[in-house]
């Protein structure tokens, strides 16, 4: 990437019970394009005692983006959804004006032994959406563009780029791609791209201007033109991005907003438990968290 102007470290995050490594918001820079959210989960082991288990929380304002390279998770939502996430397929919500959802280890893996590993992503939705109706798809990795290109290969997780559309519902122009190559290449892809990009590296490294940027960290450049790089031989690396929005976003545990009066009415309702309830999965939830004093 011949313009990087920010390096961003994974930070260990507790999303409950699981450490995550968390590459977004960073004080220094809370957006790449409308991604607002990510997290690496794992790679973990569990064993026959120990679940993945984040309980019913709500969103308003956002759309999130579930991608697992290994494992496999339960999704449940208030709309009645209950779909397995399995490696290689999306699961794509809309909180639009409030959704509640969990993800849990799966009935029949939770008393034996198991793997996770994947990205957890927030997408902001913009101003004139952030009131939708809540939305829920599962995207089968059919439906997810694959090629090849100059000796390495390529998908198209989510978004619009190279001349290719997702089969994921988005709804501003962005791109998450998945580059994988066995041997060394160097990568022009600056055409191909716009607005604002990041590039994690999974596996292996990528080498600019000199310098060879290793596992767990994420590149940062305004410019998305000139992104260019050498991916290094038995390399994994995702490219998130697209165009930023006009207006700032505000954050507060599970809510994004344009408007702060929001946030604060979502965090009352949720304290009053006056959002609708996951279906087949109604007794638990995550209370507001409040600062220890």
């Amino acid at each position: 990437m011949s313009n990087i102007n920010l390096i961003i470290e994974e930070r260990a995050a507790d999303i409950g019970k699981f450490l995550v490594g968390r590459l977004l918001p960073f004080r220094q820079k809370r957006m790449v394009g409308p991604f607002i959210y990510i997290d690496h989960m794992g790679p973990a082991k569990l064993d026959e005692r120990t679940s993945f288990d984040v309980l019913p929380h709500p969103h308003i304002g956002l759309s999130t983006l579930t991608f697992l390279f290994d494992g496999s998770i339960m999704h449940r939502d208030s709309l009645g959804n209950a779909v397995e996430i399995q490696p290689g397929e999306v699961n794509w919500m809309t909180a639009g004006k409030g959704i509640v959802h969990s993800e849990r280890t799966p009935e029949y893996l939770r008393h034996s032994e198991k793997s996770l590993h994947g990205l957890q992503i927030w997408v902001a939705l913009p101003k004139q959406l952030e009131e939708m109706e809540p939305e829920f798809f599962h995207i089968s990795e059919s439906e997810i563009p694959k090629w090849e290109q100059n000796g390495a290969s390529f998908k198209l997780i989510a978004g619009e780029a190279f001349n290719r559309k997702s089969g994921v519902p988005v709804y501003s122009r962005l791109y998450m791609i998945e580059i994988r190559s066995k041997t060394k290449q160097h990568l022009a892809l600056g055409e191909h791209l716009y607005g604002e990009s990041g590039l994690y590296v999974l596996e292996g490294g990528v080498e600019s201007n000199g310098n060879v940027y290793e596992p767990k960290q994420m590149l940062v450049t305004k410019e998305s033109h000139l992104c260019e790089f050498t991916l290094l031989a038995n390399s994994i690396v995702y490219i998130f991005g697209g165009e930023p929005f006009p207006e700032e976003r505000f954050i507060d545990w599970n809510f994004v907003s344009s408007s702060k009066e929001r946030i604060e009415e979502a965090k009352e309702r949720w304290k009053a438990q006056r959002f609708e309830k996951v279906k087949g999965d109604e007794k638990e939830y995550v209370p507001y968290p409040t600062l220890k004093k």
